[in-house]
């Protein structure tokens, strides 16, 4: 396998892992009886942190399909190199530091990231159209 396949296998695992951080934190703002219930009523106001978790969540899932396409376009056109190599590395790289700033509420660095991870994705695209 690929070292870009394998990135996009760890950002699959990240992305699992962005499903579960809003879920738990929203855990324990409710408690289990109401998470588990149906969930009829409002409940209680979303955190702060829960908000945040789940906007980072939101975040990823915007560009990781495109992230994803252009792994694959990549991997069956056989234009894997440099490019796609550290591409792929910015962009996962940056989306795990990403969730912890916009956790914690670093608004310029957060921004930052993001912009790291979409020059990564820039990047493997190019690879793709050159």
């Amino acid at each position: 396998m690929t070292f870009e396949l394998t990135v996009l296998g760890w950002t699959l695992v990240l992305a699992l892992v962005q499903v579960m951080l809003p879920a738990s934190w929203r855990n324990r703002e409710t408690g289990m009886a109401y998470n588990t219930g149906p969930r009829d009523e409002a409940g209680p106001p979303v955190g702060k942190v829960t908000g945040r978790l789940r906007r980072a969540q939101a975040n990823l899932f915007e560009t990781l399909p495109l992230f994803a396409i252009a792994i694959l376009i990549a991997h069956v056109a056989d234009r894997n190199g440099a490019l796609t190599h550290w591409g792929a590395a910015l962009y996962l790289a940056a989306r795990i530091v990403y969730v912890p700033l916009y956790a914690w509420g670093v608004c310029y660095l957060r921004s930052a990231a993001f912009c790291v991870s979409f020059a990564g994705l820039v990047m493997v695209l190019v690879a793709i159209l050159r």
